[in-house]
């Protein structure tokens, strides 16, 4: 974003910040909400990124407790230009996503804008296949909505990308396998298992497994963190109920399907909760592996009967280690079996039955990980976050084993 007139841009800038801090106590929050993010997006556009933030988050915060959720989203996404910009790219990250989160959700008018916005993200980060699979997406609801303008900018955007594609493709041997970089490379591995294995039933685990032995000890051999079951945290009740209720109440109003689970953003709560309890030394206490502090977190929820997660692997992005904590599991006192956190590893299947404030640690872009389906009665809420390791260690496709044939 650059200003054509940086001058009258600054006196604009100038007198909405006035103009917000005069309103009378009392005044409709509609109103300071629109003056700050309208300030932030001003400052954002003048290059002063810091200030940008704080009205964009005053304005997302107004948005918040006022329940427009169309206004959150929009906020969301001005919050990640502040953040790229200024060259924080995982806090642009998790805002974009979660923006893009919502608008599937509850406002598919907006998805196109998000579409756009992470795409762009995505390709100044060198992730050009997701880019470019974003912004065709974003083009396609564009040119269903007919507007010349938005059109105008994506194709140039998908233009773009497909430029730097040729071009890495042309000139690293890295690229030159047609695109087979980290997502595809995870999603190959995914399809594999799920073509050998599946978490739906245990039946078959015992007689499949020879078969899957060789390659899933090729494969966990380069994990950071082996899976760890973790017990008795101590972590704060108030915080973990805190999670739980923003948890509910974010599934029924913003959820969506994503792999056959529920999933949410994360709110106040988790942010609360990841604030005050270090989770980065919960992870290199158990593990061994220092890590940053977690980059994004998300709720993730069972809640029907025969609901389960299919064996996969994440993608690079989710960081080395990945930390999911139970915050509700629900089950008949009856029940003859309990849905399960499940790993495959060289050994063999393990099952995980997490219980509220249990957790689990282990490296999900290397571990095949699922659930096993949810019985009668049964349901299960969770939360995700995923760290970064401090050391920066480079982990690319080149040094991991190619899918098995």
């Amino acid at each position: 974003m650059v200003p054509t007139d940086h001058d009258q841009l600054t006196t604009a800038v100038q007198n909405l910040r006035e103009e917000l801090q005069a309103l009378p106590e009392g005044t409709d929050a509609a109103r300071a909400r629109v003056l700050a993010r309208w300030t932030g997006i001003g400052l954002l556009s003048l290059g002063d990124y810091p200030d940008a933030r704080v009205y964009l988050r005053r304005a997302l915060d107004l948005a918040t407790s006022s329940g427009n959720t169309q206004a959150v989203i929009a906020t969301e996404l001005n919050l990640a230009d502040a953040y790229r910009y200024a060259g924080e790219a995982e806090n642009a990250d998790v805002l974009y996503r979660s923006a893009l989160d919502g608008a599937r959700g509850r406002h598919p008018e907006l998805v196109d804008f998000a579409l756009q916005h992470l795409g762009k993200h995505l390709m100044e980060q060198g992730s050009l296949v997701p880019a470019r699979a974003h912004l065709q997406e974003a083009l396609r609801l564009r040119t269903a909505k007919g507007d010349a303008g938005l059109i105008e900018s994506t194709q140039a955007a998908v233009d773009r990308v497909e430029l730097l594609m040729s071009r890495a493709s042309a000139g690293t041997p890295a690229s030159a396998d047609g695109g087979k970089g980290p997502p595809r490379w995870s999603r190959q591995w995914t399809s594999w298992l799920q073509s050998r294995t599946t978490a739906r039933t245990s039946a078959g685990w015992e007689e499949g497994f020879p078969a899957l032995r060789d390659a899933v000890r090729d494969l966990t051999a380069h994990e950071r963190v082996p899976p760890r079951h973790l017990r008795d945290q101590s972590f704060p009740a108030e915080l973990l109920a805190g999670m739980a209720e923003e948890a509910e109440k974010s599934l029924a109003a913003d959820g969506y399907l994503h792999n056959g689970k529920w999933n949410a953003a994360v709110g106040e709560a988790a942010n609360r909760f990841a604030g005050q309890v270090d989770l980065a030394a919960v992870v290199e206490r158990s593990t061994g592996l220092e890590v940053e502090h977690p980059h994004n977190g998300v709720y993730i929820a069972y809640l029907e009967e025969g609901q389960f997660l299919d064996f996969h692997v994440d993608e690079f992005g989710f960081g080395e280690a990945n930390l999911i904590l139970c915050l509700k599991h629900e089950r008949l006192a009856a029940a003859p079996a309990v849905s399960c956190t499940v790993f495959i590893d060289a050994d063999g299947y393990r099952e995980c039955d997490l219980a509220p404030g249990d957790c689990v640690v282990f490296d999900g872009a290397l571990t095949p990980h699922g659930r096993t389906p949810l019985g009668a009665g049964e349901s299960v809420i969770l939360v995700s976050f995923g760290f970064r390791a401090r050391d920066q260690a480079s982990r690319t496709v080149a040094h991991l084993p190619p899918v098995p044939l």
